[in-house]
């Protein structure tokens, strides 16, 4: 299908999860991974300027630019301008991007990560301004950014930079009624703006396809077909509307064997297939877990400003997908720009308001425990 001018494979290489050998990146069986894909006939490559400490963006010159005429190749990269200290080091970051590839120019550019606090330092540094000179220098072809909020920040954005071309939003059926990450809201939202959509995290990092509970595997199983689990995720993601391509972070030649084998003639889902999808996400909503909505009623309150929607998803993620390395991962990404559950005084405000009636106090203990 074509977007912002040009065929675009649904299927693109997320370049944050390439096979590693003694704790850096192994050149060598990323070579054999993106030549299958390249051969397979997609094009598509998404890294960033801080996965592995730049390491993938160098992986992606060894692998890809350093072997293949750059016309052949959709790249894409994102500038975290939340890890600099000043305008210049954020602008500094693009350039060390294009260095570090060697990729001449990028197909695809996006500010990385916009959210919460984030969201403003890119405002600050005067970063959407500065993407557009590059855009005008032929040195971005496309601008976009990517997110992880709420709707309406996700449109307060879109309604502020009406020039965006596309976004990238973490869309998977496990979250697509999530409050916290609320997938189809800000799908809607970007299909309201008329954004085309890169969609990240699929298969949640890799948990809707090796680690998906006994009672959900069960409900694919039954289907009586071999797809794989993490096929199920990613046509999901790519049935619909308005979708670029979806990216799947691959680390094995086996997953990029699985992913093209199901994507190279891609058959949106059926009805029949759609209904299994959602039963297998009312099987995960019905597994124990903590019953927050995302109201942020208690945040909103709180005088430590514990961003405490945040820590009970890592609680709950831990209780779903039983991965305890995987919520501490997510648990100190969300709480270093927001208060961490030892933060807490057991003033009790957030428990006056929760129209949950959730026993705060105590889960922040837990989290505490388990994540600091």
């Amino acid at each position: 299908m074509s977007y912002l001018g040009e065929d675009v494979p649904k299927l693109g290489f997320g370049l944050m999860r390439l096979p590693m050998k003694d704790r850096e990146i192994d050149v060598a069986r990323t070579i054999e991974m993106t030549d299958l894909f390249i051969d397979s006939g997609f094009t598509y490559f998404d890294s960033a300027f801080g996965y592995n400490d730049g390491k993938s963006e160098e992986a992606a010159k060894a692998a890809i630019f350093d072997r293949y005429p750059r016309e052949k190749i959709l790249f894409a990269t994102k500038l975290p301008a939340f890890e600099a200290k000043s305008a210049e080091e954020a602008r500094q970051m693009f350039w060390t991007s294009l260095k570090r590839t060697g990729a001449e120019y990028f197909d695809y550019y996006l500010l990385h990560n916009l959210g919460s606090v984030r969201t403003q330092l890119f405002y600050d540094y005067s970063m959407w301004d500065f993407m557009r000179e590059l855009k005008e220098k032929g040195l971005i072809r496309h601008i976009g950014f990517s997110i992880h909020a709420k709707a309406d920040h996700l449109d307060e954005t879109l309604t502020r930079n009406p020039d965006v071309e596309f976004v990238q939003l973490q869309i998977n059926y496990c979250d697509w009624e999530s409050e916290y990450i609320q997938s189809r809201k800000c799908y809607e939202v970007a299909r309201k703006h008329n954004k085309p959509i890169v969609i990240m995290e699929p298969v949640k990092g890799g948990m809707l396809a090796d680690k998906l509970p006994p009672e959900v595997r069960t409900i694919f199983d039954e289907t009586g077909s071999d797809a794989s689990y993490a096929s199920w995720a990613i046509r999901f993601a790519a049935s619909l509307d308005g979708v670029i391509t979806v990216l799947s972070g691959m680390s094995t030649i086996e997953q990029v064997r699985d992913n093209i084998g199901f994507m190279s003639d891609f058959r949106p889902l059926k009805d029949s297939e759609q209904a299994v999808i959602d039963k297998a996400r009312k099987a995960l909503a019905d597994l124990p877990s903590i019953p927050c909505t995302a109201c942020e009623y208690c945040t909103r309150g709180c005088p430590e400003g514990i961003v405490t929607s945040a820590i009970f998803d890592a609680l709950n993620f831990e209780l779903v997908y039983k991965d305890h390395e995987a919520a501490l991962g997510g648990y100190e990404w969300d709480t270093q720009f927001g208060g961490k559950a030892s933060d807490c005084t057991q003033c009790g405000k957030c428990e006056e308001v929760c129209p949950q009636g959730i026993k705060i106090i105590e889960l922040l203990k837990e989290a505490a425990a388990k994540y600091e």
